[in-house]
């Protein structure tokens, strides 16, 4: 019933991809792929696809460039993003251009999913089969995204996206142009935790998934996620989870092994 394009510049993310969801479920049914901006612009303009899910880059080419090419072209398909942890400022640019949304990479299933089913539903005016919908939790404050306000909302995704950045209420304010003091205190209100302390929780709780799940050095991910001291980041997530990143690797290769 539906199309999708994927356009990404290196094939094993539209592999990843085409396996990370059923998307039957969701009656997409026809999926294209295009490995160059070129190819995308002409798969957009011949196949006409209600998504395209576009990374942030591609080759030489930018995702907001794509987005606005089509836009003039007419072309009325949602725009779904996909970017590495460093490159916010160019998803800015793309939601700027009309991106509907983003996902931060290495893709996350459920995250997918809601925004998909959201696209379909708000979008598409389609409707989703029954017992497909999950309603996004938030990892660090473990409460539903839809009982958070839009001002929440917004600030929480910049953390998803800059986590490794320098980030502060200062940048925050100035992005939205509202007082620093004033989003400071919502956010404390509405959540029980300091900015500060919710953006040191989210970059441990992504240092424990990238841990587990990759095989990536320990000194690499405490640097990905806004380290450059691999001391400090080896006390902190011993803070967090009473264990050492080098222990809990040891721990899921004993589990994996079972």
């Amino acid at each position: 019933m539906y199309k999708m394009l994927i356009v990404d510049d290196e094939p094993h993310i539209i592999e990843g991809v085409r396996r990370i969801i059923d998307w039957n479920r969701y009656q997409i049914t026809d999926i294209q792929a295009a490995y160059s901006f070129s190819k995308a612009v002409k798969l957009a303009l011949s196949q006409k696809p209600h998504i395209i899910l576009t990374d942030v880059r591609i080759g030489e080419e930018w995702g907001y460039e794509l987005i606005e090419q089509l836009t003039r072209a007419e072309q009325s398909s949602v725009f779904i993003m996909m970017s590495g942890y460093d490159d916010f400022n160019y998803v800015r640019k793309s939601l700027l251009a009309g991106a509907r949304d983003y996902l931060l990479k290495p893709i996350d299933k459920i995250k997918l999913q809601t925004i998909i089913e959201k696209v379909i539903v708000n979008d598409l005016h389609g409707i989703i089969p029954q017992n497909t919908a999950m309603e996004q939790i938030d990892p660090i404050l473990h409460v539903p995204l839809s009982s958070l306000s839009k001002l929440t909302n917004k600030v929480l995704l910049i953390v998803q996206s800059s986590y490794s950045e320098n980030l502060n209420l200062k940048y925050i304010a100035d992005m939205f142009q509202m007082n620093s003091v004033y989003i400071g205190q919502a956010f404390l209100k509405e959540t029980h935790m300091k900015f500060s302390e919710y953006v040191l929780a989210y970059r441990m709780h992504v240092a424990y998934e990238l841990l587990k799940t990759t095989d990536e050095k320990i000194s690499y991910i405490a640097r990905r996620v806004g380290f450059q001291h691999q001391s400090y980041f080896y006390s902190l997530f011993r803070h967090y989870y009473d264990v050492s990143p080098s222990e809990l690797r040891s721990m899921q290769k004993e589990e994996e092994k079972q």
